[in-house]
């Protein structure tokens, strides 16, 4: 996918990011406008709050309004000048909806070409944890959700990562990965983990032959979704024995983004995301993509 066609097909959807006045939010709103500028696209900032819903219970004088109204835009309109300073050619919108954040966010996800959330926590080990809306928001919406993650701003990435799922043929996850390491002008990390299957040691019938199946079938599998890369981007071939969230954590670090499916059950509801997806957006070191795939 040419770096003119990728942007093509992201220009008409924005880049939707969620605030919530943290730090954490400010670093999304960073990411978000840098990845507006890269597709060409507006930048959507949206901070919901049920307070909103109140607004008209100001007091009876009218000498002053709620709180809550007054902070919310506050947070937008700080996201709104941060975006502009950082990418003065990306327009800005706003929207203060009053619902609860996860419900706004996925209904954005609709028409957005991405969006884009903080990972919150609160000192000691809380700070590697990922909220419940950012998991909500993750396992429900309708296009990729980038949770942005680490705290290395300055250091220049190295690459895209892209997990390799158990599909062979080129998925949605792997055209995104593609489409963003094109992009950026970067490599293409592509990981496919296996397993050595537990059996019974010294048995005539299964001595090194389980092993040199799974190698060869995750070999396989690795080549496959490769498939549709374009002949000038650079791909990185990573084979991993092992389980595949501590391998694509450990590639995280430095990384640029890191790139897992979601596989998403027609008739199904609730948050549908895999061990490793969910192993990783607690875990990784960069920013994470998740990506719906429909089954």
């Amino acid at each position: 996918m040419p770096r003119t066609a990728h942007v093509a097909t992201c220009a008409s959807r924005p880049v939707v990011v969620g605030v919530d006045g943290s730090g954490s939010g400010l670093r999304a709103v960073d990411w978000a406008a840098d990845e507006a500028a890269l597709r060409g696209a507006p930048l959507r900032i949206v901070y919901a709050s049920l307070w909103e819903r109140y607004e008209e219970a100001a007091p009876a004088d009218g000498t002053a309004e709620p709180r809550e109204p007054v902070v919310a835009r506050g947070f937008v309109e700080t996201a709104a000048r941060r975006a502009g300073d950082r990418r003065p050619g990306v327009r800005v919108t706003t929207l203060v909806p009053p619902e609860d954040p996860e419900y706004a966010l996925v209904r954005e996800s609709c028409l957005a070409g991405v969006v884009v959330l903080g990972c919150r926590g609160r000192g000691g080990v809380a700070e590697t944890l990922l909220g419940s809306v950012g998991l909500a928001v993750a396992g429900q919406a309708h296009c990729p959700v980038v949770v942005v993650r680490g705290h290395r701003d300055d250091a220049p990435p190295n690459g895209v990562v892209l997990g390799v799922g158990t599909e062979p043929e080129a998925t949605v996850t792997q055209r995104f990965a593609v489409g963003e390491a094109y992009a950026r002008g970067v490599p293409l990390h592509a990981v496919r983990a296996w397993r050595h299957p537990h059996t019974a040691p010294g048995h005539p019938l299964l001595t090194g032959r389980p092993a040199y199946f799974e190698q060869r079938q995750a070999t396989e599998l690795l080549e496959e979704a490769l498939g549709e890369v374009p002949s000038d981007l650079k791909v990185e071939r990573h084979l991993v024995e092992g389980r595949a969230r501590d391998a694509l954590v450990e590639l995280s670090d430095g990384a640029g983004l890191l790139v897992v499916g979601a596989r998403r059950r027609q008739g199904r509801f609730g948050l549908q995301l895999g061990r490793v997806t969910y192993g990783v957006l607690h875990r990784a070191a960069c920013p994470v993509a998740v990506i719906p795939e429909l089954s």
